[in-house]
């Protein structure tokens, strides 16, 4: 099941599902959570985090920042800061054009097969 299709089916998430989701360790989110103001999961009586899509989303926009783009923390802070919309823009046209990619891939080797 593809991540846009996942992320739709519960109202509440824990740290590993969404750690499973990014294919990250907890340990980071943790770490991000920390860093970045804008990750804020709601935490129950004994501080089990439960991540909203919301918060999932801000997630995927700082991954795109860190691990996919390469930017340092603060240099990803600063840009979620000074422009988080089009920061949020850009990770979607991001993660469509990967999708897309990917399909391509698949159906080059389906070609190859023939």
């Amino acid at each position: 099941m593809a991540y846009a299709e996942k992320k739709d089916l519960k109202l509440f998430y824990t740290i590993g599902e969404v750690a499973e989701m990014f294919d990250v360790k907890d340990t980071l989110l943790r770490f991000w959570e920390r860093e970045f103001p804008q990750i804020n999961p709601k935490k129950g009586g004994r501080g089990v985090r439960r991540y909203t899509k919301d918060d999932i989303e801000i997630i995927r926009v700082i991954y795109n920042l860190v691990k996919v783009r390469g930017l340092r923390i603060d240099a990803a802070r600063e840009v979620l800061r000074k422009n988080h919309e089009g920061t949020v823009k850009t990770t979607e046209v991001v993660d469509r054009l990967r999708a897309l990619r990917a399909e391509l891939v698949e159906l080059k080797a389906e070609m190859g097969a023939m």
